[in-house]
């Protein structure tokens, strides 16, 4: 009998093992060097591989969420085509990217924008504060983390007040990242105050949630729409800069943008799609082009969303990213917290440098996550011998994404330059060309830079053997996350 069941229980591993095996193989959209890594764990590691890659190897979203997107996108309305963004961005050579960017969500570039950027993390939260205040007919709020601080609490607040006067204000919280906040009686007093009140992408239990997908594809989006009138949009979460569940890599260093004008309606879109996709109401009256606000009486910023998930056919943040990094002309500059490249992002900022564009990276030197520190600082080697000048900023963590080409075409949101962000976590961010308001972009990165320390040949030339085994090592693991 125990022969029989022996037998039984080794067919079926074999028949896992093969099934698996396979699935490395034949996935599409996978690139080489993960594709290669899965294999070496699941035949070096049989079983510590197979079950690794069950759990982590694919950004599986479960059936029924991925068919509840793809009727979103089919029956919320999109914007007409802007001819005229087009003919002013084809006269420049950052047609492409936009052009790309516009496949994502078939939000076409738009004009008539204006925006603003604020002073600081707490001076963004106290203008939203106000924004809120002041809304008349809908606040609509995405955010990654929401933490019951000073600025969470300033958020929360505004919230009940507008409520509470009648304003329909629609919340998403990411179920992981805003857990505290919505396990605690905050959360409550929101729904209590009529606040619709959401959990984006809902964990439940640990196992079910591992058998219909990853529990680690997380809504990263941080957003808020007030009155189909102003958005904003950047790396900011609702906390105070001392982070105080992080304090020892504080203050965290960000960057918000309040936006008016057609892109705000495209910001809309992106919030819709999220909040039908956790049974929220159907606020497609909001889309169309009759909702949309009118542009400004000059031509304004051109801008346009992007907003990026797994649900996508392809690694569409990967994609903007590279063709604005391949666009840079004369200059690029490039600030994020999180830099774990895949290949072609690596590959087009080693080939932008070596063509003799001045090319900047400035990373946190204090990095909340080791794995992601010892990563970034292993493509330091080559991207140095490149040309690419590196910064690592000093005081607190640099979270700002931002990335400006040649003083006029600027990407900002909510992405970094790593692989949770090309394929885990769905994002939300604003390519832009203008020169007065990269200009500002810029000058804020300026303002990095003064505090930043350069890294040079000598400072990698220093460090030790061990550490350079165990930066290599992590990075070469990195494709399995």
């Amino acid at each position: 009998m125990r022969s029989d069941i022996a037998f039984v229980l080794t067919i079926l591993w074999i028949a896992v093992y093969a099934t698996v095996i396979a699935r490395i193989l034949l996935r599409p959209q996978r690139e080489p060097a993960s594709r290669l890594a899965w294999l070496i764990a699941a035949i070096a590691v049989p079983v510590v591989g197979v079950v690794a890659y069950l759990l982590l190897g694919e950004a599986r979203i479960s059936a029924k969420r991925r068919a509840r997107y793809r009727q979103i996108e089919a029956h919320l309305p999109h914007p007409s085509e802007k001819a005229a963004a087009r003919r002013k961005l084809a006269k420049t050579p950052y047609a492409a990217p936009f052009a790309l960017a516009e496949t994502v969500n078939a939000l076409p570039p738009t004009l008539g924008n204006r925006a603003h950027l604020a002073a600081d993390g707490n001076a963004a939260i106290r203008e939203m504060v106000a924004d809120i205040d002041a809304a008349k007919s809908t606040v609509h709020l995405c955010f990654y983390i929401w933490l019951a601080d000073n600025n969470g609490f300033r958020i929360k607040d505004a919230l009940i007040r507008t409520a509470q006067r009648g304003v329909k204000v629609r919340v998403l919280a990411d179920a992981l990242g805003s857990r505290g906040f919505i396990r605690s009686a905050h959360w409550i007093a929101l729904r209590n105050a009529g606040v619709d009140a959401r959990i984006a992408l809902p964990i439940g239990g640990l196992v079910w949630t591992l058998i219909r997908g990853r529990f680690d594809l997380r809504n990263h989006r941080k957003q808020l729409i007030v009155d189909n009138r102003i958005a904003w949009c950047g790396s900011q979460n609702l906390a105070d800069p001392e982070f105080r569940i992080k304090s020892r890599y504080a203050p965290w260093i960000d960057i918000m943008t309040r936006w008016e004008g057609p892109v705000v309606r495209d910001c809309q879109f992106v919030f819709a799609a999220d909040w039908e996709s956790e049974h929220g109401d159907d606020i497609s009256d909001l889309l169309g082009d009759a909702a949309e606000p009118p542009p400004a009486a000059d031509p304004g910023i051109a801008a346009q969303v992007i907003g990026t998930g797994p649900n996508l056919s392809y690694p569409a943040m990967t994609a903007c990213f590279t063709s604005l990094i391949h666009a840079a002309r004369r200059e690029l500059v490039i600030t994020t917290p999180y830099f774990v490249p895949d290949e072609q992002l690596i590959c087009a900022l080693l080939d932008t440098a070596r063509r003799g564009v001045a090319t900047t990276m400035i990373l946190p030197r204090r990095n909340d996550s080791r794995i992601v520190a010892n990563t970034s600082r292993s493509y330091y080697e080559p991207l140095i011998a490149a040309g690419v000048r590196l910064y690592e900023f000093g005081p607190g963590l640099l979270h700002a994404k931002t990335m400006v080409v040649d003083g006029e075409v600027v990407l900002i949101g909510s992405a970094n330059l790593d692989r949770r962000s090309f394929e885990l976590n769905f994002e939300n961010n604003i390519l832009f060309a203008d020169q007065r308001f990269a200009a500002d972009i810029r000058a804020r990165q300026d303002a990095y830079l003064a505090q930043s320390t350069p890294v040079t040949a000598e400072t990698i030339a220093n460090v030790g053997t061990v550490r350079r085994l165990w930066q290599n090592l992590v990075a070469t693991l990195s494709p399995l996350l």
